[in-house]
């Protein structure tokens, strides 16, 4: 059963914007007392929160999709549609969000961090929001905007202070289980740890995390074993301790070649970009299982070796519980110098990026077809606008096209080449396509029209009861001169 999981990765949904009314308030004796449809409610983010009880990416391992609650449509007399319910994903400290390319988005390395990985889409305007001097009773409403759709990958970085690296079965779970309350799964054959263990240690006045890292073997950080699964939570410890097994029956091993074995692991995996390299930090010895007495006579061969190289040294039996108390304390003075260093250290200027419009808002893209050329719009203003527009309402699709004329999308078809009658699409894969009239941009605003038309657009080629009514007079008026003519006719014959 899986109880551990340190990479996953979600699918998310934010909520839908929901859409504007479109309403005119009619009371008595004022049958049209203007516009009061609301404007749509914005649609729920989804929201990632560090939180420090959490240990596990588990239950999204078991439950990867997550959605947000949907925006509440508009209604009459002002009355604004409800907010979607936002989510809330709480995730462990130290979690890395990366895009479904790879590329991280952030790190949520502090407690109670919060950050929006999807926003929800949002609410569409109600025509009292669109009524202006002009455009007095706007017969139509924007359309609520999609929210964000899409996936997330998740990986966990343990936080620690201390990491226990080295070969399978070398005792790292039984070293943790004796210095702190963790209990991991100890057993006599390699590869027990199958995901990190956490522990946390008191010596003296500093405590501080130790993390046992399951077992590296050579090539790990090129994927054999388990150790690159595993390499990437020993990125945010402070010191090393390498583990070296002093009882091992393996022919051609010793803790000489374990150590220059792990080194070169640990020297091939790269960190992220201005941390320190993983050689680069503190590292301590651990001559482990001395409680055998081949074992003991091995650590008093190879230690002058050891600290001829510049390690910290110490000789210890987990089961003996021997040596323990000395490594505990020399951890933690390493750990309380760190974080004196880093409290002594200068807090860096949080700097505060703020979005600019850009000079331009929108790109026009001249692609070839089989009928000639496609002109895509791309940018966001355009596309949002286009996901906003009802295109069963005239005058909401004239509407759009005077708010893409403002924005200069038409000057700039101009200047690609295009010509009235071109095919336009707006946005990305299949988009939105339109036959390309400048001239529906020239001022709806001042065009009388019933509400919900626009007489630049002819998208309904039924006539009104109004035309079929004046076109049957005409037809009757048209018969009627024509049987005078006929009588005139005769009476003038029978005259001759």
């Amino acid at each position: 059963m899986v109880t551990f999981v340190d990479r996953v990765t979600l699918h998310l949904s934010a909520g839908k914007g929901g859409n504007g009314c479109v309403s005119v308030k009619r009371e008595k004796f004022k049958p049209l007392a203007g516009p009061d449809g609301g404007n749509g409610g914005n649609g729920g983010d989804i929201v990632l929160v560090a939180d420090p009880q959490v240990t596990t990416l588990l239950s999204y391992h078991h439950s990867p999709h997550r959605s947000a609650g949907n925006g509440g449509f508009g209604m009459g007399d002002h009355r604004s549609g409800a907010i979607g319910e936002t989510l809330e994903l709480p995730v462990p400290v130290g979690t890395v969000v990366k895009d479904a390319d790879g590329t991280p988005l952030v790190d949520m390395i502090e407690p109670g961090m919060r950050f929006v990985v999807a926003p929800g889409g949002r609410g569409g305007l109600g025509n009292a929001s669109l009524a202006s001097p002009k455009r007095k009773a706007p017969g139509f409403a924007l359309l609520g905007t999609p929210g964000w759709v899409g996936d997330v990958l998740l990986e966990l970085k343990t936080v620690a202070d201390i990491a226990l690296v080295g070969f399978p079965s070398a005792g790292k779970s039984s070293l943790i289980a004796a210095m702190s309350a963790a209990r991991p799964k100890i057993a006599d054959y390699p590869f027990t740890t199958l995901h990190p263990n956490l522990g946390v240690v008191q010596a003296g006045d500093v405590r501080y995390t130790i993390a046992d890292v399951p077992g590296l073997i050579e090539g790990a950080s090129e994927g054999k074993g388990l150790g690159l699964e595993f390499l990437r939570h020993v990125e945010r410890c402070t010191a090393l301790v390498h583990v070296l097994d002093c009882a091992t029956l393996e022919p051609g091993r010793d803790p000489i070649s374990d150590l220059d074995v792990i080194l070169g692991e640990l020297g091939a995996y790269p960190v992220p970009e201005g941390q320190t390299p993983l050689l680069e930090r503190p590292q301590v010895i651990a001559l482990n299982k001395i409680d055998v007495p081949e074992a003991k006579d091995l650590a008093d061969l190879v230690r002058p070796d050891l600290e001829a190289r510049g390690y910290r040294v110490f000789e210890i039996s987990t089961v003996a519980r021997t040596g323990l108390r000395e490594l505990s304390f020399a951890l933690g003075e390493i750990v309380e110098k760190h974080r004196q260093e880093t409290a002594d250290a200068p807090v860096p200027e949080r700097i505060v990026i703020r979005p600019r419009g850009s000079e331009k808002e929108f790109s026009v893209r001249v692609e070839g077809g089989t009928y000639g050329n496609i002109y895509r719009i791309l940018g966001e203003k355009p596309v949002r606008w286009v996901q906003q527009t009802d295109f069963q309402n005239e005058e909401a699709v004239g509407f759009l096209a005077d708010r893409l004329d403002r924005l200069g999308v038409d000057n700039e078809l101009f200047r690609a080449g295009a010509e009235p009658g071109a095919t336009v699409v707006i946005g990305e894969g299949d988009g939105v396509v339109f036959d390309w009239h400048p001239a529906l941009s020239s001022a709806a605003e001042l065009m009388t029209a019933p509400r919900g038309t626009d007489p630049r657009l002819d998208l309904n080629p039924r006539r009104t009861t109004s035309q079929r009514r004046e076109r049957y007079h005409d037809r009757m008026d048209a018969k009627a001169a024509a049987r005078a003519e006929l009588d005139a006719e005769r009476i003038r014959g029978e005259g001759e």
